[in-house]
Parts: structure tokens; sequence; C-alpha cells
């Protein structure tokens, strides 16, 4: 991919803007921009954005199901992007229309039989999540999941291990299990060009290892949040009281993305499909980024959600972006010369 270090920032949504992304390609990681909460032209002010703080090589994340994905398909490609990640599966349609074009395409899963599936669509790399990794996310954990993948498709695609990671140490005993390198979220999202307000970013730093929680209720989909009064009340809520909140959600979601009535319904029955979610998951399916927003732009935890990996409990203090990638590269240097 043409960067320095094995390391990936991930695309996460209302987090990885431009400065966030910048930094981390001019410290020598992958930098990927979160676009599945943009419209086409906010994506092109932010690509624009990276562009004129960084020559390094970063990506773009992509929402599968957009109905302009073959524009932002070609913005990319016309500014030069180098990586499409995809937080969920993309089709085989998508994959070769990225390949063609000439993108380095690299999903994240959270299964082997996914890994092996996209690997057979072409894709360059994978992400493979384990358990303990933030927002949505799978069951099976990180230490098992890295390697079940490594055998099935390392002979075809580079696999870059997520869930867990924020040190040196993680990095050498993801290249230990045959990983090319690691991607970390939540320890980027606790970094000082992170835009995630410093309150919210306080109550990241007080969350304990043990304080995050796996729940379908903001979505449908299981997802790991830091645990608050409001996730708490959430999970005591019943469907048909959530689904007054969904349909506001899916409004919100249209005016901010800039997403016409039709264009929302034919995403979500794209998504229905290739997801095979009930009706009911899709309607909520809006909930994810708008309470998102809530919480990590507006600063409002008591009305909104906070995505993250159980790695929370374990990181202290709000670095540079340049710090944390200088101390996972010397720490991982010094474990690999003390065993040789």
């Amino acid at each position: 991919m043409g960067v320095r270090y094995p390391i990936v920032q991930t695309g996460m949504g209302w987090v990885a803007g431009p400065r966030l992304v910048a930094a981390t390609a001019n410290a020598g990681g992958l930098g990927i921009l979160a676009s599945a909460t943009m419209s086409l032209d906010e994506l092109s002010s932010a690509i624009a954005e990276v562009r004129a703080r960084t020559t390094e090589p970063f990506g773009v994340n992509l929402r599968t199901d957009v109905a302009d994905v073959a524009d932002r398909i070609a913005l990319m490609v016309e500014t030069g992007v180098r990586v499409a990640s995809f937080a969920q599966a993309p089709n085989p349609t998508l994959v070769t229309r990225c390949k063609e074009a000439g993108l380095f395409v690299m999903p994240t899963v959270g299964a082997r039989r996914h890994a092996e599936k996209v690997a057979e669509w072409g894709v360059d790399a994978v992400i493979a999540q384990g358990s303990e990794g933030g927002g949505h996310t799978g069951t099976v954990p990180t230490s098992l999941l890295l390697p079940q993948v490594i055998d099935a498709v390392a002979d075809r695609v580079l696999v870059i291990g997520a869930g867990g990671f924020f040190s040196g140490r993680g990095l050498v005993a993801a290249l230990a299990y045959g990983a090319s390198g690691i991607a970390m979220g939540t320890r980027f999202l606790l970094s000082a060009e992170s835009r995630v307000p410093d309150a919210v970013k306080e109550t990241y730093l007080e969350t304990p290892v043990t304080g995050t929680v796996v729940t379908t209720k903001v979505d449908g989909a299981p997802q790991r949040l830091v645990r608050t009064e409001f996730v708490d009340r959430l999970e005591a809520q019943g469907w048909l009281r959530a689904l007054p909140r969904a349909l506001r959600s899916a409004h919100q979601f249209r005016h901010h993305t800039n997403t016409s009535l039709l264009a929302l319904l034919r995403e979500g029955r794209a998504m229905k499909k290739g997801s095979e979610l009930s009706w009911s998951q899709v309607v909520m399916a809006a909930n994810a980024p708008i309470m998102t927003k809530a919480a990590l732009v507006e600063g409002r935890p008591d009305v909104g959600v906070l995505p993250t990996g159980q790695v929370v409990g374990l990181i202290e203090g709000l670095p540079s972006v340049q710090d944390i990638i200088d101390d996972v590269m010397s720490e991982a240097s010094h474990v690999l010369e003390r065993w040789a």
C-alpha cells in the first residue's frame, strides 16, 4: 500500500476525519477516511483537505449499499486515493469495479467463512476483527480468529489483525500469528488529533476493561459500546418502543447525507438482500450513525452511544498520532531484539 509501517487507522464514522487521517499518513501508517456519513460533495472536500495536509498514501472507507458508490470510486481514482476499505463485506460486482479502477480493496471480516468468500472475489487484503473490537463486531476473539483467517486465505491476500491492539507487543503478536500488520480504532480515537470532544474522550479514559457491552439494541446488529446509563435503557427497551427513534434516525441520516427517499429505500433493499437482515433491522440501521454522532460529535453520551473496543480500559492519555505510532514501532523493535 506504500506506507512505512504495518499499522492501519480504521475508518471510524464521525471520528476518522481529514486531520486524523493525514496525521496517521504523515506518521507512517495507513489512515482511512470515514465516508459513510458523508455526502459525495463532503467526501470530495474531505479528500482535498487530506491531500492538502499530506502527500502520503491513504484510503477511504465506503458503504457497500450507497446509490452513488460508482461516483465515489471515480472520485477516489481521480484524486489518487489508494485504498478502498469496507466495514461490510462488498459484493463481487463492487470488488470488480474497484479492482478495475486500480484500487487496493480491503474489507473487514469477523469470521473465517467471510474471509474465504471475499478472497474468492479478488480482494487484496482483509482486516480480521475479533470480538474485542469496537463498533460492529463478531463473537470470535482475535486470538482465535486471526490464525483461522491466516490459515484460510494468507496465501492469496494480506491479513491484518484488529480487535485489542494498541501496542508494539500486540503488533509482534499479530506478526507471529502470520498477519501482515494491525489495525487500530480505539487507540487512534483517543489521540490528540481525533475530533471527538475532550469531555467525551475523558469518559473513554475512565472506562475499565469491563466497562463495555455488546448490544443489538442500537441497529439490530451486535455492536460493542461503552456501557452507560443510556445504553442500559436501550437494553431494556422492546423493538416497538425503539421503532420511533429508528424512524427519526433514518430521516436525520437521509437529510445529513443528502440522500433521497427513493435512494434510501433502494439502499435498504440492498442491505436487506446483502446482509440477510429483517425489515425491522433495516429500519434500525440508521440508528448507529445518528446515535454515534450525538455522542462523538455533539458531545451528548446521555442521548448517544460510544463505540469502543475492550482495549479502552488499557489506554491512558491522549498522545499525538506520531507518538502513538512511534511508541508502537519502538516497543515492537525492543521485543524482537529481546527475542534475538
